[in-house]
């Protein structure tokens, strides 16, 4: 190969690289501009991902330019000297009226939750076997979690008094944001969300009866 194809065939890697490496950050700045609720400005995003101030400023301006664009439902404002990820002001009243039409927020109190984790590790699994595990009668939590839809009947347990099986539901993996249910959260997961519920309610679990709600 004569010199000039080496420098020119390394002048090119080189590029390629730096594309590589721009798009990357893009992709990034873009993803930190998302999770974030504060507007953020170059500075404090270059200083973050220990980038140059300038790379940065220059990615923001072609991001901000990209969602600008009508085929874009968000946009990229600055506010405040920074930048933040929001919905164009043309389709606010579209957004309002599909945020209506949602379903309430899934609340479980902590015997629901407990429940419903016992039914998703063990099922299909008998009231009678849920409430020998947790030592509570528990046939009102039931009776709201078939109502929700998280879980429904499997048939009959084949012994003395063949007792109802439960399962849980398609609705169950939509609701927690699972694939199917070799995604199921760690035991240690699950009891973490049921103390994050407890704590959000507004009556302590201790002084209501034996229900859902």
């Amino acid at each position: 190969m004569k010199p000039s194809e080496v420098s020119y065939a390394l002048e090119f890697e080189g590029q390629t690289r730096d594309a590589d490496s721009d798009v990357q950050l893009k992709a990034v700045v873009e993803a930190v501009i998302y999770v974030t609720d504060e507007p953020l400005s170059a500075d404090q995003i270059a200083t973050a991902l220990q980038k140059p101030a300038a790379d940065v400023g220059r990615i923001l301006a072609e991001l901000t330019a990209e969602y600008n664009q009508p085929k874009h439902g968000l946009t990229i404002r600055e506010i405040a000297g920074g930048y933040k990820l929001s919905t164009k002001p043309e389709h606010h009243e579209a957004i309002r009226a599909f945020v209506k039409n949602l379903k309430p927020a899934l609340k479980l109190s902590l015997p629901a939750l407990e429940t419903l984790a016992l039914i998703a590790y063990k099922q299909p699994i008998t009231a009678p076997e849920v409430m020998e595990v947790r030592g509570v009668h528990g046939a009102g939590v039931l009776k709201t979690l078939l109502d929700r839809k998280l879980i429904a009947t499997a048939g009959r347990k084949q012994v003395l008094g063949k007792p109802i099986l439960y399962k849980t539901t398609k609705d169950f993996l939509v609701q927690f944001g699972l694939k199917d249910l070799s995604e199921l959260p760690t035991l240690k997961e699950f009891e973490e969300l049921g103390r994050l519920s407890a704590a959000d309610s507004d009556v302590e679990v201790e002084s209501k009866p034996e229900t859902a709600e």
